[in-house]
């Protein structure tokens, strides 16, 4: 009996028509288009404008390209893992409103947060339910509007996110394919240095926690980017070795795009040339839980059956981990 692996067999995204630009962020706070894409690699991200509209209406699109590509409906999904920061409503879990908007009358579903590490993570959760063989159809979304909670005061934070989506279906595969391992971590005394504060049971909603900003993405720029090169890199490097795989047995790295500089850093540690790096950052920013999906997305008529890809990623909590697998189709 040939074992039985979760492969990923087809991808969708989606990003929002509205771009906003350096350019434009000069206008908004003290900045030049220089100096952003010296220190981040962000030339212009993606923003969700209209009244009403939530991280939900990012993958609806996404979602309903995938169904179409595979040639399924939403009533073939078993379970669906959104994986996002910003989630529609602290309840009911996005993943449900999705799967009303949908049709996904035939899932259950669950929202799973774990920052920018989270599609990783709930890639990796899905992987479960594939080779338990309790589900056959796994859609695994990564989105977030990011523009929701961005504070445009604040020039440190505002410059680097946008909003997107990218989905995968997980379905089972027995020719050798699919997701080969992974190695995920969390260390939560990171959480002092990137958070959101308020909005929780810690500090509900109130005047004061509005007054004081504490519903906006809280970021220590220096100590962040100095435990995500480290830890990602490292991590990606991980992988590699204890799969025994060389630079040159992979097709490509999909790092999250959160900084060029820590792509950079990862790639190098992983001896990879920049041919083999997915880079999208400087379209859409840092898309949180859509980054890796997105450059799935954006990537998928480059990638052949068999190729190796190694995905990594660093967030706030302080999440990160990396994904080895094998490219189904």
């Amino acid at each position: 009996m040939s074992k039985i692996h979760a492969a990923i067999t087809a991808v969708g995204g989606y990003v929002p028509d509205y771009i906003l630009t350096n350019k434009e962020l000069e206008t908004m706070v003290e900045t030049n288009d220089e100096w952003i894409v010296s220190r981040t690699g962000i030339k212009e991200r993606r923003i969700l404008k209209g009244e009403g509209k939530a991280t939900s209406d990012l993958a609806v699109p996404a979602v309903q390209q995938l169904l179409e590509k595979r040639g399924i409906t939403a009533k073939d999904i078993d379970l669906i893992i959104f994986c996002t920061s910003t989630p529609d409503m602290l309840f009911p879990a996005t993943a449900n409103i999705l799967a009303d908007k949908i049709g996904a009358t035939n899932a259950w579903g669950y929202d799973l947060q774990a920052a920018c590490s989270g599609f990783l993570f709930g890639l990796t959760t899905g992987v479960q339910f594939i080779e338990s063989g309790k589900h056959t159809k796994v859609l695994v979304v990564g989105a977030d509007k990011m523009s929701s909670v961005v504070n445009y005061q604040d020039r440190n934070t505002c410059i680097l996110f946008g909003d997107g989506c990218g989905v995968v279906l997980l379905e089972p595969n027995t020719d050798g394919n699919g997701i080969q391992d992974a190695i995920l971590k969390t260390d939560g005394s990171g959480g002092q240095y990137l958070n959101i504060k308020g909005g929780g049971s810690l500090n509900p909603a109130s005047h004061a926690t509005v007054d004081a900003g504490l519903h906006y993405a809280y970021q220590e720029g220096k100590t962040v980017f100095k435990f995500a090169v480290t830890n990602m890199a490292n991590v990606a490097a991980e992988i590699m070795e204890k799969n025994n795989l060389q630079a040159s047995d992979i097709a490509y790295l999909v790092p999250h795009q959160a900084n060029k500089r820590i792509i950079d850093a990862t790639a190098e540690r992983a001896g990879l040339p920049e041919e083999k790096v997915m880079i999208n950052i400087q379209k859409y920013g840092n898309t949180t839980s859509a980054t890796i999906p997105l450059c799935l997305w954006e990537w998928e008529s480059k990638l052949k059956k068999g190729d190796n890809l190694i995905l990594a990623a660093f967030g706030g909590g302080f999440t990160w981990g990396s994904v080895y697998l094998k490219w189904a189709y």
